[in-house]
């Protein structure tokens, strides 16, 4: 692993003068009617007879401050910024986070991470911040959005999240929606971008800036809302700090009161692939039950190396990067575009992303294999098929395959099937430790993830979790939705069934129940998946009959998913699978047909996208006779697959639209012959769906709605 420089202190991380932001800070603005001022740095601005303000503080990172002034301190977690106090207490001095590619690059221990923290708590204070009110915190990921994200949350307030890469439109709807009172955004550009329409239709008490200078704003906007840098905020918090510790006096100005487990921390709004999105409200203490049981499935230890690439807002992302920083341990921020020369450079243990980063490295691995020479490509193809054999067999010796039978298979038969299995791997195993050997090491060094790779926010394709089960790489399958926090479900590494997404995670009920009658169906029978536990929303913000659709009375959330749950065998193939859930897609993408047929799309287009012709596909035809596709081509593989079948000349660049047509259809014919339904009329487009063009979600998962709607004429002239 590479040796990271440490700062010698967060201030100088952050990189502000504290001798100059006081002054500019009085300079910049007017706060006569705008800005009520914290008192124990302007002490001077409060009336003697005005009403004590209150001081909501996290009860275990602020217990100091309680226990001395009439609030109730706690000696354990009860809300998701105590989780600092005892990772810095544990783990003070070690690295907590680098993040390489913003400027100034920034690296910070734990004690640094929490006095940051604090500090952008007490700053929120100083400007004016109360408890409950909500802030919005549009930006991606870095150091300095968990540092205001926590810092929002130990004050007492609830922060409104979203990233930088969604739409002016749907920023101001969720800004508005959610009532917030300011906004946090991630750089100058940003803002830029929506200040027009934000000055317009939405009031903003102030603005802070993640990122960059005021200087680099191309108009001041309106000038009664007060724009901070990131710098200033940590600066008057430091500032109030040591007053306020310092002085008695002005500690007496205020009511001290803890934050409850139950209070709302921050509402998530979905990024679901249909519909708008709704404000799910997460509490203290649904987040907390992430982080206090995730070590059942992700056994990270001191000095473990994460890298971090998906946007910190999204429920995933934020459960994980919290449970992990209180085991101390690294995490390094990294982005898609730097992903592949950081997982060699930084050899993480772990990666916590989704399933299309899997696919993507799958994809390189394959390609790289493919552009070998001759007897390489032989090799490592050979290798690969006696692998995936091998680990085939270890699963039925091991009693890790699936099966919806509700009978067990008989003694005999289990007995003979197990003595098949260990034969066939015995004989195999030289060949596969050979193939550890000469290959897939290779491939390890270049991707590092030397423990695991955890996968959620999607569905892991089989042919890519099978793969990197071959080659030795451990990829852990979860399952889970903003609802719930998110995990509710997920692989363990010593029960790593495939194609499973694992066992419910504690205090964590799942049952499977008939679409239309809602009765309870027996384990092996497939349904609509339900589940229960203290990670549950509280519910939908103002919006309480979509919370009624999804929540009813006795706690069971509708998870809107199709899945089932492994019978209980004592013997046989799946002996060691009992109790594992399976899912297999989201009920509202069910594609009925007008013959009355019901399809799931995903199981069609995971088969798909094991050509490497095909970039990106969704199935098509609701209401329709037969199947249909928009596809995506992968145009360099189509043009190379084309001059190897003489289809096009060997120097030409370009082929017809008709050639690539003929093209895809052959291979939707070779990959999708198992399936009892088969694609008939396919639409090519040239550009991606990408988060950019509304055609992704932030957890790059493709919103079908979105690309039906965009091609809605072309699909209607398919079908004429």
């Amino acid at each position: 692993m590479s040796a990271i420089p440490i700062s010698s202190s967060y201030a100088s991380t952050f990189s502000y003068s504290a001798a100059h932001a006081l002054p500019f800070f009085f300079a910049r603005n007017n706060y006569s009617t705008r800005i009520n001022l914290h008192p124990p740095v302007f002490c001077q601005l409060q009336s003697e007879t005005e009403k004590p303000l209150t001081r909501r503080c996290s009860p275990f990172l602020e217990s100091s401050l309680l226990s001395g002034n009439g609030g109730v301190a706690s000696n354990e977690w009860k809300a998701v910024p105590d989780i600092w106090r005892s990772s810095a207490e544990k783990y003070g001095d070690k690295i907590a986070l680098v993040d390489p590619y913003h400027d100034p690059p920034s690296t910070m221990t734990y004690k640094q991470l929490e006095d940051a923290i604090l500090d952008f708590a007490e700053g929120l204070r100083v400007i004016g911040v109360r408890p409950n009110e909500k802030l919005a915190l549009f930006a991606d990921n870095s150091c300095r959005w968990l540092v205001a994200d926590q810092g929002m949350m130990a004050c007492g307030a609830i922060n409104v999240v979203r990233g930088s890469r969604s739409s002016i439109e749907e920023l101001l709807q969720i800004y508005n929606h959610s009532e917030s009172v300011a906004l946090a955004v991630d750089n100058p550009e940003m803002l830029n971008r929506i200040a027009k329409l934000f000055y317009l239709k939405a009031s903003m008490r102030f603005i802070i800036l993640l990122w960059g200078e005021k200087s680099g704003l191309v108009s001041e906007g309106d000038k009664e809302v007060p724009v901070f840098t990131f710098t200033e905020v940590i600066h008057l918090g430091q500032e109030s700090r040591r007053v306020l510790f310092d002085s008695l006096d002005t500690r007496k100005h205020y009511m001290y009161e803890a934050i409850k487990s139950d209070d709302i921390a921050t509402l998530v709004y979905t990024s679901g692939t249909t519909g708008n999105p709704k404000g799910v409200m997460l509490t203290h203490q649904n987040l907390l039950h992430q982080i206090k049981n995730l070590g059942d499935i992700v056994p990270a230890e001191v000095g473990d190396r994460f890298l971090s690439m998906l946007p910190s807002w999204h429920a995933y992302e934020r459960a994980c990067e919290y449970f992990i920083f209180s085991c101390g341990v690294e995490q390094v921020y990294t982005t898609v575009r730097n992903l592949k020369e950081d997982l060699g450079h930084y050899q993480p243990h772990y990666l916590i992303s989704v399933p299309l980063v899997y696919e993507t490295l799958y994809s390189g691995i394959q390609k790289q294999i493919s552009t070998s020479s001759l007897v390489r490509k032989l090799v490592a193809l050979t290798f690969i098929r006696v692998s995936l054999r091998y680990m085939e067999c270890k699963r039925i010796y091991e009693g890790k395959c699936l099966t919806k039978d509700q009978k067990p298979p008989s003694y005999l038969h289990s007995i003979l099937d197990w003595l098949w299995a260990r034969v066939v791997a015995t004989i195999l195993f030289p060949v596969h430790l050979l193939a550890k050997i000469l290959v897939y090491h290779k491939i390890h060094s270049a991707i590092g993830i030397s423990k695991a790779g955890v996968s959620g926010g999607g569905s892991l394709s089989s042919h890519v979790d099978r793969f990197f089960e071959a080659i030795g790489v451990n990829v852990q399958n979860g399952y889970g939705l903003t609802e719930t926090s998110p995990v509710i479900a997920a692989r363990r590494l010593s029960y790593n069934v495939i194609g499973s997404v694992g066992h419910p995670i504690k205090h964590t009920e799942f049952k499977v129940v008939d679409s239309e009658t809602d009765e309870v169906l027996p384990p092996g029978s497939k349904g609509i998946l339900k589940v229960r536990g203290p990670q549950l929303m509280k519910g939908y913000y103002k919006n309480p009959s979509a919370t009624n659709q999804v929540l009813d009375r006795d706690g069971w959330l509708n998870t809107g998913d199709i899945g089932w749950i492994v019978p209980h065998h004592s013997t046989g193939r799946s002996r060691n699978s009992s109790g594992v859930i399976v899912v297999d897609g989201r009920a509202k993408d069910t594609i009925v047909l007008s013959t009355g047929e019901n399809v799931e799309p995903g199981e069609l287009e995971e088969a798909a996208m094991r050509s490497s012709l095909i970039h990106q596909i969704v199935v098509i035809g609701q209401d329709k006779r037969r199947l249909g596709a928009v596809i995506v081509p992968n145009k360099e593989e189509v043009l190379k697959a084309a001059r190897e079948s003489s289809i096009i000349d060997s120097n030409s660049s370009d082929a017809s639209q008709e050639k690539v047509t003929s093209l895809i259809y052959k291979e939707l014919r070779t990959w999708t012959s198992e399936s009892p339904f088969q694609i008939g009329p396919v639409l090519l487009v040239n550009d991606p769906f990408t988060i950019d063009n509304g055609l992704m979600t932030p957890t790059m998962k493709i919103r079908r709605d979105k690309v039906v709607a965009q091609y809605g004429d072309q699909i209607e002239n398919l079908y004429k």
